[in-house]
């Protein structure tokens, strides 16, 4: 800490850092370099890559290797330098004095963009349309409060740069590389060149949502900054204290466990003070009810780079009085060593269980339910690109009950509530692009198609791309139905990916990170098409159901005997409703390891799977799943009467409250590719 006398509202500010320059040892001092505050909550100018950025002489005709990142450059960058400028007196959010505190169980996340929500959005007005300011205006309150979400979660809001290589034309349009810990992002704003406008507009935006019930949660990227590698510019972090700020090797270098080119240390005490005062400041100045924390693994990598739930940041982050009551959600892998932590995360985390998506699309994006890919599915890349092996049902019951493997063993002691599931996220497909896509389309972000995953399951049921045949339609009408009945009714937080109730679609790109045109923003034609209302509206439905229905959202873990699967091996997959945490290789599913070879018509009389909720106060509750490409019947049954009435059913077939009788000779049959909510008739 210091005091400047006079230092009053207003004034333009920069640091200069005096040390030693010794770039094979992680020291790079240099005063020549105006360096940006790194908490300034107001940020002015804007920023060009240019060569008296770097501490190190780029581009210059001096020396034996003018790009040398050892050599010492005197150039002065204060005239292109961002500037902190002093706020006024900081004051309590409105947002803190409305917050809807969502219990845990009620929540329903919705991953969305600032910008991308509204800038193509017909009902809100052109000059407020990719503003902060637009996603509070009346229209998309409505369309939030129609959907049934109580929680919109945000992709990165704090000032981000773009990167230096970005072809012509291209941003980094999703905001994942943050400069401004403290600042909004002007870019979302409708007074980009006032920084306190553009956090005054923040402010009231989350007001705004407050007042109607809906929780903000921000995508926050405590993992890297814009600096890069040993190569990368000296901003801010780097000339105060690279060998603090930045986890380095031997020689030097910062490690790159985030893919970015640097990676925070978190282990470090100033570094950890830093970002809990950053996680404070959104919540108690900006008003904001929950954090996604970006690559979370990097916050407990130790000095030795090892993950550890009990660091002193996570016990700092629960000792904490003013985030006891944030919502915390761990992208829990990073590129560090041993990286994928799903499971690993310290007491009220939650956690995006990519288990969850893949066991869902695994089961729905196939032939003969578990049975093999999908028509369409494209070749096979080889081992550990592309096409995954069959989910078994043992597999998809555990996923769809919320993982207690991951979450409810003794070491973990964790609520159902803490798997985050999905089934499409905004580094992905979208749900529509899932099944209309075999391959990746990312040729328009300017890396040859390279970037994106190639691992991810699709399937285009016939055609790739979009398809004027009715079969290739209905099938892809159903599958997404189906898709967004697993997530919207399974155990745990599901959450929402914006677009995809409607049938969002990016063309095929699956990492439109730099596309801020109509392949990033929402499609609202899509909306307003009959396939796409009617999506909508079947969302509506499932959320209203889950809002009615306890058993859908407990928020502990079931007793024995209250979720009961039925259609596995000898018509029974084993329980998981007692929470053991299990894992899930020991739950085997011998019906779907021996049919995986038979041909489709062997097993086109299988019964198929099916979750039984049992209420305490005798409410009954049938939840059926059929992968397959053709009616399956409903498992049987013990101590019910034979007839069921339906509820919902995911691919129109049966209106709701439709009578299904069944019979030892002749069960009710489940309609093809479909979701089936049933409850036993007692009329």
């Amino acid at each position: 800490h210091g005091f400047l006398p006079g230092a009053a509202p207003g004034l333009l500010y920069g640091y200069r850092a005096h040390g030693r320059w010794a770039p094979d040892e992680g020291q790079r001092y240099n005063a020549h370099k105006l360096l940006l505050d790194p908490a300034a909550t107001e940020i002015v100018g804007r920023f060009a890559w240019r060569p008296e950025h770097h501490a190190y002489t780029l581009g210059s005709a001096d020396g034996d290797n003018p790009d040398d990142h050892r050599h010492f450059d005197t150039r002065d960058n204060a005239a292109f330098a961002l500037k902190a400028r002093v706020p006024a007196p900081a004051t309590v959010a409105p947002g803190t004095l409305n917050r809807p505190r969502v219990p845990a169980a009620e929540r329903v996340l919705y991953e969305v963009h600032v910008r991308g929500f509204s800038r193509a959005h017909p009902a809100i007005p052109e000059a407020l349309r990719g503003s902060f300011a637009a996603l509070a205006h009346p229209a998309a309150i409505a369309h939030f409060k129609a959907l049934g979400v109580t929680t919109l979660s945000l992709l990165p809001v704090q000032l981000h740069l773009d990167e230096p290589l970005l072809p012509p034309g291209l941003v980094n349009y999703w905001g994942y590389n943050t400069l401004g810990f403290f600042a909004a992002d002007p870019r979302l704003s409708l007074a980009p060149d006032d920084p306190a406008a553009v956090n005054e507009e923040f402010r009231q935006m989350v007001a705004t949502l407050h007042a109607h019930g809906l929780e903000v949660v921000l995508d926050v990227v405590y993992n890297h900054t814009p600096e890069g590698n040993e190569w990368g510019p000296s901003i801010s972090f780097r000339g105060l204290d690279q060998q603090a700020w930045y986890h380095l090797d031997e020689d030097g270098r910062p490690q790159n466990w985030s893919h970015c080119g640097n990676t925070l240390n978190i282990a470090e005490p100033q570094v950890a003070r830093f970002v809990l005062d950053s996680l404070r400041h959104w919540v108690l100045q900006m008003g904001v009810d929950g954090f996604r924390f970006d690559l979370a693994p990097v916050l407990g990598r130790g000095r030795d780079g090892a993950f550890d739930p009990e660091c002193g940041f996570f016990t700092a982050l629960r000792q904490c009085p003013v985030l006891a009551q944030a919502s915390l959600i761990a992208e829990p892998w990073d590129a560090g060593p041993q990286g994928y932590r799903v499971g690993h995360f310290p007491g009220r985390f939650m956690e995006w269980n990519d288990r969850f998506r893949d066991a869902a699309r695994g089961f729905w994006l196939v032939d003969d339910g578990g049975l093999g890919p999908g028509p369409g599915a494209g070749p096979d890349p080889g081992p550990g690109h592309g096409r995954r092996a069959p989910v078994t049902r043992a597999e998809f019951a555990l996923r769809f009950d919320a993982s207690p493997d991951l979450y409810a063993g003794t070491a973990s002691q964790r609520l159902p509530t803490a798997s985050v599931n999905c089934i499409a996220v905004h580094d992905g497909a979208t749900l529509a692009d899932c099944v209309c896509y075999a391959a990746k389309y990312n040729h328009d972000n300017g890396e040859g198609n390279r970037d994106g995953s190639d691992s991810e399951l699709r399937a285009n049921f016939g055609a790739e791309g979009r398809s004027d045949d009715p079969a290739i339609r209905e099938t892809r009408r159903r599958v997404q139905r189906a898709l967004l009945a697993t997530l919207l009714l399974a155990r745990g937080t599901p959450m929402l990916l914006a677009g995809d109730e409607f049938g969002n679609s990016q063309g095929g790109n699956n990492n439109a990170w730099n596309q801020d045109n109509a392949t990033g923003w929402l499609g609202w034609d899509a909306a307003a098409t009959v396939e796409g209302a009617a999506l909508t509206d079947w969302v509506t439905a499932l959320t209203a159901f889950r809002r009615d229905e306890p058993m859908l959202r407990a928020a502990t873990w079931a007793a024995e005997g209250e979720r009961v699967w039925h259609g596995g091996a000898d018509e029974t997959v084993p329980s998981t409703s007692t929470g053991t945490g299990r894992d899930a290789d020991t739950v085997t599913d011998a019906d779907a390891d021996a049919d995986a070879d038979a041909p489709s018509d062997a097993v086109s009389d299988r019964a198929c799977l099916a979750l039984e909720l049992r209420g305490t106060n005798g409410t009954r509750w049938l939840l059926a799943f059929n992968p397959m490409p053709r009616p399956a019947p409903l498992p049987a049954l013990s101590g019910h009467g034979a007839v069921w009435r339906v509820h919902l059913d995911s691919s129109g077939e049966n209106a709701p409250g439709a009578v299904m009788p069944s019979t030892p000779s002749q069960a009710a049959q489940v309609p093809a590719r479909a979701v089936l909510v049933l409850r036993p008739d007692t009329a």
